[in-house]
Formats: structure tokens, C-alpha cells, sequence
């Protein structure tokens, strides 16, 4: 049996595909797929074929060769068309133009090539400017078709183009392409064609249907181009997954006056206010519209005023027209019951629809459309809560711009994507990069961004362009991305050869500080304060939603106040890892801590200790205030002691002066105290085992603080392998615990646990079980452990095993659920088995990882534990993971931009 590589759509054609595995966009793509869904809705789509995304998977499987059948299908398709639009491919007289467009199954935003006004040559041009009866218009057209193509299939330089464009423009006297005259555009033609010889060595093609096959060849390589190949790293897109190729009737937006293109948004992607949201050009064509040069107008009146134009929106100029858009768009939403971006474009005075496809929008959009639409009665409160991308969250966690602080504004934009950023100015994409690789925060200055700054882009703190509108590739992807971005900067002039920009007599140059504001449209000089973003009306509503529906608990890795306040604002339930070592490094106690270390002897090393107990003491009484009600899982000391000693010559010389011994007794210390591999040294609960009064003072610290608090500490020893360990130093807990008591005259509730970071206490839970009262799972030593991979040192080569496929993610950025999963789910099973009553956690990095939250629940965790500003982020995928679990409706492998 043949496959069917190619399927049809138009008024009288169905794309739906019997016994297709998963969603039909997954075969035809999200565009291919909404085409035929809006066709079937009795919506006007011109006729059109999609040649699968199988095809693209099978043509890089067989060294870039189609498959046998393909061509024939192609024909007969193509066929198709001609019928239904009543003109023929190729005619010299009367031809048919096509439109050839990527589509993969996730949107991706100008990642991939397109080209228009396919099937123009020296013969067609004349005869679409007579059947059309608009000679400028067909010239306009064939120089688009040439550009397009020269640029897509044959590598030409875009900016080659222009440049003759522009030449032309000033020859002529005239600033808009469109007051350039058919015999302008001619000789733009020549020097089009002129320019492609000298750079291919060869005439421009001439024939039809090789145009076509040279353009469906261009998308399909498109998927493996550099900027798609960095989308999809950003957005976790697998490489197989491939994409399909559109094949559309043209359908002209620069006819005339009566004509126009446009990108609009049935809802503010920016906001999520329910109105009508985007742009259109009289007289253009679609790629006008997002590649930014020339800037568009609104849709409607009220868009018109918010961003406070005075150039007439398409509900003044096309009232008609406009009428039966906005029909469209109230069909889209109840249809699909989420928010879409559509394409159209107006021939003389109809409407066309090109593409719709579920809209990218802000963090703060995706909550409100989420929250308004299941007001409305759209969708539930567990659709809305699996509708939002936990990490998205992120962009509302972060400080705003202080509203009472000064700013010198230097220009305004249009707000393209809110957030506020502050960095150094860059003008190029690399340079934007290389200097976030540095830990800089960057402010991407361009005219107009594309394709190829996709890497700059996501590197960068915020966008600042000078053309383009709301709806321009900026805008797009800074808002799928969560990047401030202001576009359509106008006032400013950016000189790339100076790397400088100016607005009148202000000059900002590359180096210098700016601000951006993307929900006002501002820009600033200088770096502005910021405030805390407050966590209320929608978010609210969404997190009660999740916390109602989520079975784990979430917690936060917290060990100082303002940490644990933050954490419990976000809603945290408790503490799930505090790090003590980290308050030993405290300027005022850290001379103790070496005393301590350098103590001969366990009477001088409790001298030593007892200097520290009071402010470890205060540490913890600090932190269970906060925290007063809820769990504090405390980890006793953790890292190798030779972290904490001097390193450079004069810090050893200053604590030798303190500590009246000479440096070199101090350097023989050293030399003592290193280790090969610290990571598996003298370190976590061997040092408890070998110094057990550092262990004694910390847990006495603990109980002297928790019996003045309502709380219920959780002490946690590290880097347990053995069960005779945590059997050892639960003993020491248990008597430092009673002498305590007997001091007071009080008790308390406890618990005493250990952290799972090593294969072998995974592997032999059931044996350390019946003396841990709760599990915690130290993912990021148990990854380590268990691929044999330090996580400071394979950040040098991991790109290069993901790119090759030899892990699908960062193994440290998301749990390795084939390896260090399955130990998780021996230990859970393990551990239940020999305690039944035992508490399961995790507190590693992946605690805040949204698929990694959903491996926990799979395997029945108590609860999670992640960073304070994940705390919102580990509740909404908590919620999810059990929505998914319930209903069996598992995640795409892909993040979902919000």
C-alpha cells in the first residue's frame, strides 16, 4: 500500500486522516492541520496541499531524497488546486501563484522560510498583469517572488536585495515601496536577476515546477538551519519531529487600495484583555506585516487609541471587511476555546484566512485569558491549569519597575512584550551572547530583529527595536520567550557600522546602560530600581486552583530569613532543605569554624564549637519563626571541611595573625585536608562519623531553638550509604535531643532522616528504612553518582551529547528518569515496603523542574522541594502532574510557550 505523503484542503476537501496515531497536526503540522480545520468550518481558506512532516523525517533519513511517490502526489494535488481556483500553474496568460510555507507541529515563530508569488517568471509576469488588469502590482509581485527565492533557496544575500531596493528608491525620489511604478519595479527585476547570476553563476529559474521543488526543498532544509536548530534547543523541541510543507493559492494583499494584510490576536497577547488585537498594511503583503518594515496600523479603534496613533485602524478604512474579521475571530475562539493568532489578507475587497494557530502571549496574558475563559464558561479549571507552562511563570516572579523612581526617557516604542530589563547596550546578536556567556545582562539593540538573532535574543535581558509593530518577529518572540521588548522605536537611529544609536542629539553608545519597560513602551537611560511583583487577582485564583487539585506538597530549599520569607510568600509549605554550611561561611563565624578544623583534639574542637553554637542557635530560631506551623527539614553539615579553610596567601596570614599560629602550620593543613575527590571524600555523614561534636553542636543548636517554637524540626544526615551510619548518628540525634530536654524541662516532636544521593542507600532502602522517618532524594549528587558526571565540569561538552541525541535534556537541568529515575522509584518502593509510614521527598534542583514534578508523582512523593522563586512554578506543575495522572492525558515532550 502507497503512504499518502500529501493531503488536500480547501471548500471541498478534508485533511482528516483515519487511524492517524496522535493528533493530526503531528502528521500535517499545526499550520496544515487549522488550515483544514478552518476550511471545514465554512471559513474562506484559498485551496491549498500539505506534503507531511513524515516526509520531512524520511528525507533526512535517505541523504535529503524524497520519497518515490511523492512527485505524483504533488501533481495531482496541485491539480486540485488549478480546479478549484479556475487558472493553471505555469500559464503564460492567466497563471496560478502559489504560497509555499513551513509547518511544524509547535508553533515557531520565523524559524523557517517561506516564499511567495511562486510560479512568476519573465512569460507569467505579463500575463498577471493582464488578467489582473494592474501592471505595478504584477511587477511588485514577480520583484517579492525573486527576492524570496533568491533569499530561501539560493542563498543570496537578503541585504543584496535591499540595497538595490533602496538605490531605486533614492533614484526615484520616493521613501515607500509603494510609490515606486511598474517600470521601477522592472528595472528592480533585472537588477534582481542580475544579481543572482553574479552570485550563483547561474539565471535565475525559469520553470514553474522547478521553482516549486527548489522552495519545498528550502523548507524542508529550513529545519535544520542554525536559528531552528537554537529554537528548538530553547524550547525543547525534538529534531524528529520534522515539519510539513503548506502549498497555498496566492491570494494578493497589494492589489490596490481595497487590499490588505494583516496579523492580528483574537485577545491581547500582551494583557490578556478579551478585544480585538492586531495589525494590518493597506496595499502589502504578509511578510511586510511581521518582518517589521514598515510599521503597521491597528486593527480597531480601541487599539488605535491605547497605543495612540493617529494612522486610521482597519474598522475605519474597511468597515465591511472588518465586520466579517471579527465574525471570524468569535468563530476561532469558540472553536478552538483558546486565544489564536490569525493571518489574513483582503483581495479587492475579500477576506482570506492564511493561517490560525493558538496564540504565544505573556505569562500575565496566559493567566488572565486562562482565568476570564473558564469565567466565560470555555473551558474548566483543569483545562486552564494544564493550559499554562509552569516555567512561564517565571516572568511574574521578578521585580518591576519602581514606579516612584526617577527616569530619564530618552524614547518611547510600542510595548511589544511587558517586563522590565536593564543592561548594557549591544547591537549585535553574537555580541549579545558572548556577553551574557560573561554573566552580563544585556538590552539587544536592532532595527529590526530576525530569524538569525534568535540566539542574541534569548540571551538578552530585553529587545529594543526601531521598526516593526506589535505583531513584528520582535514582539513574537520576545513574548514567547518572557523578554522585555519595545518595538517600533522610530525616533531612533541605529548606526551599526558606530555601534551607536541617537535620538536628536542624545547619543547612546555600545557599553552604555539603558532600561526598558515592554508593558509601557519606554526607554530610559541608565539602569532604573526595580520593586517586588505582587502575586495577586489572577495568579491568585490560578494557584488556589492548583493547590486545591495537586497531591504533593511543595516546599522550598531555604537557609536564610529572607530566602525563607520569600518561599513562604510564594506559598511554600515548609522547608524542605536547609543547608547549614552555608552559615558557617558568615565573615563574623567563620575564624570559629577554622579554629575548629584546626583543632588537635574533640575537647578543643567543642571549644571551638561552642563559640558558634548561639549564632547557630539564632539561625534556626530565626528560620522556624518564620516558618512557625510548618516542617523544617535541616541537613547537617555536608561539604568536605577543606571548603572552609583560607586559600589565597593573605587570607592565610590574616587567620594565621588571629589565631597565633604560624602560616605554615596552616599551609600543612591544607596539605592535610586535600583530597582528590573531595565530591566522594571526607565529607556529609562521614564527617558526623569521624567528628561527631560538629554534629552534636548543630543538633543541639536545633532543639535549643525549636522548643521555643511551634515547630517541628526534621533533621536530615547526608550522604547516607550504609544503614550503620544513619543508625550511628541517629543515636547521637536521639541523646543530643534527650540532654536537651533534660535541661529545658521540655520536649518537642522530631524526626530524623536521611538524604538518598548515593546509588547504593537507593539500592538498600529497605535496610536504612526502619531508621529514617522520611527519605529526601538529593537529586543532584545522585545524578552525579549514578552517570558519573560532575555537574560543574559537563556543562563543557553536555551541548555536544545533546545535540548528538545522547541525552533528550540536561540531565542536571531534568531528571534522567531511564537511569537515576528507576533508583528513585527502587528506593520508593524499597522504602515503603519496609516502613509503610515513611515520608518521600525530593529536594534537589529538579524539586522545581516541571517534568521532573511529574516523574515525582508518578512514583508517589510526599512532596517536592525547589528555590523560593520556584515555589509558584512547583505548585502549578504539581497540579498538573496529578491532573495528567488522573486522567491519563500525559505532557507533550515539548514546553509550550505561554
Amino acid at each position: 500500500m502507497t503512504t499518502q505523503w500529501v493531503y488536500s484542503f480547501g471548500a471541498k476537501e478534508s485533511n482528516a486522516r483515519p487511524n492517524t496515531p496522535g493528533p493530526v497536526k503531528n502528521l500535517l503540522g499545526g499550520k496544515g492541520a487549522n488550515l483544514a480545520e478552518m476550511a471545514s468550518l465554512g471559513l474562506p481558506v484559498p485551496p491549498g496541499f500539505t506534503i507531511t512532516t513524515e516526509v520531512c523525517t524520511a528525507f533526512y533519513k535517505n541523504a535529503e531524497q524524497y520519497p518515490a511517490a511523492l512527485r505524483a502526489q504533488v501533481d495531482a494535488a496541485l491539480k486540485k488546486i488549478e480546479n478549484a481556483v479556475g487558472v493553471k500553474f505555469g500559464d503564460a496568460k492567466n497563471p496560478l501563484l502559489l504560497s509555499v510555507r513551513s509547518g511544524a507541529r509547535v508553533s515557531m515563530p520565523g524559524m523557517m522560510d517561506t516564499v511567495l508569488n511562486l510560479g512568476l517568471n519573465d512569460e507569467t509576469v505579463i500575463g498577471l498583469a493582464t488578467s489582473s488588469g494592474d501592471e505595478r502590482f504584477a511587477w511588485d509581485s514577480y520583484r517579492r517572488f525573486v527576492q524570496m527565492y533568491g533569499d530561501v533557496v539560493l542563498g543570496v544575500s537578503h541585504h543584496d536585495f535591499e540595497d538595490i531596493l533602496d538605490q531605486q528608491k533614492r533614484d526615484d525620489n520616493v521613501f515607500n515601496d509603494t510609490d515606486l511604478s511598474a517600470d521601477a519595479w522592472k528595472s528592480v527585476v533585472a537588477a534582481y536577476k542580475a544579481l543572482v547570476k553574479r552570485d550563483t553563476g547561474a539565471d535565475f529559474p525559469m520553470n514553474p515546477v522547478d521553482q516549486l521543488w527548489g522552495a519545498v526543498g528550502a523548507v524542508f532544509k529550513s529545519w535544520m538551519t542554525a536559528r531552528a536548530v537554537s529554537y528548538r534547543a530553547i524550547h525543547d523541541i525534538p529534531e524528529d519531529w520534522g515539519t510539513a510543507v503548506n502549498v497555498q493559492a496566492m491570494v494578493f494583499g497589494n492589489m490596490g487600495d481595497d487590499c490588505a494584510t494583516g496579523v492580528a490576536f483574537t485577545r491581547d497577547p500582551s494583557t490578556g484583555e478579551n478585544y480585538f488585537y492586531g495589525e494590518y498594511l493597506i496595499n502589502a503583503q504578509g511578510e511586510d506585516v511581521v518582518a517589521g518594515i514598515r510599521t503597521p496600523q491597528s486593527l480597531t479603534i480601541l487599539g488605535r487609541e491605547k497605543e495612540g496613533s493617529n494612522l486610521p485602524s482597519m474598522e475605519e478604512t474597511m468597515p465591511g471587511v472588518f465586520k466579517q474579521l471579527d465574525d471570524v475571530r468569535k468563530v476561532l475562539e469558540k472553536h478552538y476555546r483558546d486565544m489564536q493568532d490569525i493571518e489574513f489578507t483582503v483581495q479587492s475587497g475579500t477576506l482570506y484566512m492564511l493561517q490560525t494557530r493558538t496564540g504565544k502571549r505573556t505569562s500575565a496574558a496566559a493567566l488572565k485569558i486562562a482565568v476570564d475563559m473558564v469565567g466565560e464558561g470555555l473551558i474548566t479549571k483543569e483545562e486552564a491549569l494544564l493550559r499554562l507552562e509552569p516555567q512561564a511563570l517565571d516572568q511574574l516572579l521578578h521585580p518591576t519597575l519602581d514606579p516612584a523612581a526617577h527616569k530619564t526617557i530618552l524614547t518611547r516604542g510600542l510595548p511589544a512584550s511587558p517586563g522590565a530589563a536593564s543592561g548594557i547596550v549591544v547591537f549585535s546578536a553574537d555580541d549579545a551572547e558572548a556577553m551574557a556567556k560573561d554573566g552580563k545582562k544585556v538590552i539587544l539593540c536592532r532595527r529590526e530583529t530576525s530569524p538569525e538573532d534568535i540566539h542574541g535574543m534569548h540571551a538578552a535581558a530585553g529587545i529594543l527595536t526601531t521598526r516593526g509593530g506589535m505583531t513584528s518577529h520582535a514582539a513574537v518572540v520576545a513574548r514567547g520567550m518572557g523578554r522585555a521588548c519595545v518595538a517600533g522605536a522610530g525616533a531612533l537611529q541605529i548606526d551599526y557600522e558606530t555601534a551607536t544609536m541617537r535620538v536628536g542629539d542624545r547619543v547612546v553608545k555600545a557599553g552604555d546602560v539603558i532600561t526598558i519597560d515592554g508593558g509601557a513602551g519606554e526607554v530610559m537611560l541608565g539602569a532604573v530600581p526595580t520593586v517586588q511583583a505582587e502575586l495577586s487577582g489572577d495568579f491568585a485564583n490560578v494557584m488556589q486552583w492548583a493547590d486545591d487539585v495537586r497531591r504533593m506538597g511543595v516546599r522550598a530549599n531555604a537557609e536564610t530569613p529572607l530566602d525563607a520569607k520569600t518561599a513562604r510568600g510564594f506559598g511554600a509549605e515548609g522547608i524542605g532543605l536547609c543547608r547549614t554550611e552555608h552559615m558557617f561561611f558568615d565573615p563574623t563565624r567563620i575564624q570559629h569554624v577554622r579554629e575548629m578544623i584546626f583543632a588537635n583534639n574533640a575537647p578543643a574542637r567543642r571549644d571551638a564549637l561552642a563559640k558558634l553554637l548561639p549564632a547557630q542557635r539564632g539561625d534556626f530560631a530565626e528560620l522556624f519563626e518564620i516558618m512557625r506551623g510548618l516542617p523544617v527539614t535541616i541537613r547537617l553539615l555536608d561539604p568536605p571541611l577543606h571548603e572552609f579553610l583560607p586559600q589565597s596567601d593573605a587570607d592565610i596570614a590574616e587567620f594565621a595573625r588571629i589565631a597565633t599560629i604560624g602560616a605554615d602550620q596552616v599551609r600543612m593543613r591544607l596539605r592535610e585536608l586535600h583530597e582528590t575527590n573531595p565530591m566522594l571524600g571526607h565529607r556529609g555523614c562521614r564527617l558526623g562519623m569521624t567528628y561527631p561534636e560538629i554534629y552534636e553542636m548543630q543538633v543541639r543548636a536545633i532543639f535549643e531553638a525549636a522548643i521555643k517554637v511551634d515547630v517541628t524540626p526534621e533533621i536530615m544526615i547526608p550522604l547516607i550509604a550504609t544503614h550503620r551510619e544513619l543508625a550511628v548518628l541517629k543515636k547521637l540525634v536521639d541523646e543530643t535531643a534527650q540532654a536537651v530536654f533534660g535541661e529545658t524541662g521540655k520536649t518537642i516532636s522530631y524526626t530524623v532522616g536521611t538524604m538518598i544521593e548515593l546509588p547504593r542507600a537507593a539500592l538498600t532502602a529497605d535496610e536504612i528504612a526502619p531508621d529514617a522517618a522520611f527519605f529526601s532524594f538529593g537529586t543532584n549528587d545522585l545524578t552525579q553518582t549514578t552517570l558519573g558526571l560532575s555537574r560543574d565540569d559537563s556543562a563543557t561538552f553536555m551541548n555536544d551529547y545533546l545535540r548528538q541525541g545522547v541525552f533528550a535534556r540536561d540531565p542536571f537541568a531534568t531528571l534522567d528518569i531511564d537511569g537515576v529515575g528507576q533508583l528513585v522509584r527502587i528506593a520508593v518502593e524499597k522504602g515503603r515496603k519496609a516502613r509503610p509510614d515513611i515520608k518521600l521527598g525530593i529536594c534537589g534542583e529538579h524539586g522545581g523542574d516541571p517534568a521532573s514534578i511529574a516523574f515525582c508523582e508518578s512514583v508517589g512523593l510526599d512532596y517536592v522541594s525547589c528555590s523560593p522563586y520556584r515555589v509558584p512554578i512547583a505548585r502549578l506543575a504539581a497540579a498538573q502532574a496529578t491532573i495528567r495522572e488522573n486522567t491519563g492525558k500525559k505532557p507533550d515532550a515539548v514546553k509550550r510557550a505561554a
